[in-house]
């Protein structure tokens, strides 16, 4: 009778430190995930720091009058003249409200 064979059983304490590792496993891996897709999310920015290169270019070519405002999508683009320590600087910003994002540059005028 090969159906009533008898076979080697685990403890209780074997299945629950196994059930224990199979869940803390799960939680590393699942908040590695989370991790990952919430950076690839936030730090999609290379569309809008080559709109500010090419503002940047623009407003070095004397080709845009300030202040300057642009939105594109969700971002708000500006740029406009301050003074920093007494020096003439111009200040290009680009802001993301939904995001709460913003990308500052600062050009110091030496006129």
């Amino acid at each position: 009778m090969v159906v009533l064979k008898k076979l080697r059983a685990s403890t209780l304490m074997e299945t629950l430190v196994a059930t224990v590792l199979i869940v803390i496993i799960f939680m590393l891996s699942s908040m590695l995930l989370n991790t990952i897709f919430s950076n690839t999310l936030t730090s999609r920015n290379t569309e809008v720091k080559e709109h500010m290169r090419l503002l940047t270019y623009a407003y070095t070519n004397e080709s845009v009058t300030l202040p300057y405002f642009e939105q594109v999508g969700d971002w708000e683009y500006t740029i406009s003249q301050q003074t920093l320590n007494n020096n003439a600087s111009v200040l290009l910003k680009a802001e993301n409200k939904a995001l709460d994002a913003s990308y500052t540059q600062i050009f110091i005028n030496e006129d």
